[in-house]
């Protein structure tokens, strides 16, 4: 792996190649080992949400009835558009309470990222951001249907990207920099997501800065919500009641990790 060519490119430009080049491996985990605990926690999520598979005849209140409209959307996308799934997601964590304390959710933001010693970008479809800290949160949309590209090694670019740039936001600020961090980030197929840890340290940081392979290994901790059709959670992502209780309660546990 050593050996691999390594050069500067976006991170929606980075494939299983990039994370073999800079000895990144992917390891999927159980609910127990992932949250630290194999129960989780109750939805906060309107009851409505949760009672109704379909928008029910006789209605609901505007903030609940969008969960169903953005749902739907997202489920099937007009041909061509990113935005349904993206949209979703940004109600979903508002809902959530994702964007307190003291947090914003932004959309498509650019993320500079130095690697092999050229400035390149990383853009994420959705992130949470902190006033102090920068970003805390990164959403990207598996968007293979139209680009056949793997939104895993992307979400890894983009946390690289996020890492750097909390260093150089400490550093401008004049407090000491970080050597390690962990970078919580979700991939969704539809409404179906993934949920990931990714392990940085300064170690891989400064390889990707000057391209070179390292030798110390970096974990990404990823869990896939443990529905009882696992096999068809890409295809029916949040709209079974079922599958949409455990992933409303998975993005409950997540909120640790912000």
């Amino acid at each position: 792996m050593a050996n691999l060519i390594r050069s500067a490119k976006p991170g929606s430009d980075w494939t299983r190649n990039e994370l073999r080049a800079y000895n990144i491996e992917v390891v999927p985990e159980t609910v127990a080992t992932f949250f630290g605990n194999a129960n989780l926690p109750a939805p906060t999520i309107s009851p409505a949400i949760l009672a109704h598979e379909v928008y029910p005849a006789a209605g609901l209140p505007t903030e609940d009835r969008l969960f169903f409209d953005l749902l739907e959307e997202a489920m099937m996308p007009p041909p061509g558009e990113e935005t349904a799934v993206d949209d979703f997601v940004v109600y979903l964590l508002r809902q959530l309470r994702y964007e307190e304390p003291n947090r914003y959710i932004r959309s498509r933001k650019d993320i500079p990222l130095f690697m092999c010693s050229a400035d390149t970008y990383a853009k994420t479809d959705v992130c949470v951001i902190d006033r102090i800290s920068g970003i805390l949160l990164l959403v990207q949309e598996d968007k293979r249907h139209l680009e056949g590209k793997d939104p895993e090694p992307q979400l890894i670019a983009e946390a690289i990207a996020a890492f750097q740039s909390r260093n150089r936001q400490l550093s401008a600020a004049g407090f000491p920099t970080v050597d390690a961090a962990v970078i919580p980030g979700i991939t969704m197929v539809g409404t179906a997501p993934t949920f990931y840890k990714v392990d940085l340290n300064s170690t891989l940081v400064e390889a990707v800065e000057v391209g070179e392979y390292p030798t110390q290994t970096t974990t990404v901790h990823k869990l896939i919500p443990p529905v009882q059709a696992p096999f068809n959670l890409r295809r029916d992502g949040m709209r079974p009641l079922n599958n949409r209780a455990v992933i409303v309660s998975c993005f409950e546990a997540f909120k640790q990790f912000l």
